[in-house]
């Protein structure tokens, strides 16, 4: 009989250490996704500020070439 309960108890300790690892997934998996989410968020900002950038010196090297075409003159 003791070996019964021996064997009762281990069992619930394993399920109570299989429940706190599948908690420990899940909570995993939600902060997965929530990185994936901000990653995605920030990846989206930096090609508009890559763009911004990009037209900045656009305008900045138009404007530099039209200073010197009114140094020419």
């Amino acid at each position: 009989m003791e070996s019964l309960e021996q064997t009762d108890k281990d069992l619930q300790r394993l399920e109570k250490q299989l429940r706190s690892l599948l908690d420990q997934i899940q909570k995993l998996r939600e902060e997965n996704h929530s990185l994936h989410v901000r990653q995605d968020a920030l990846m989206a900002e930096r090609a508009s500020l890559v763009g911004k950038n990009d037209e900045a010196r656009t305008k900045v090297e138009a404007m530099i070439h039209r200073l010197k075409g009114l140094e020419q003159n």
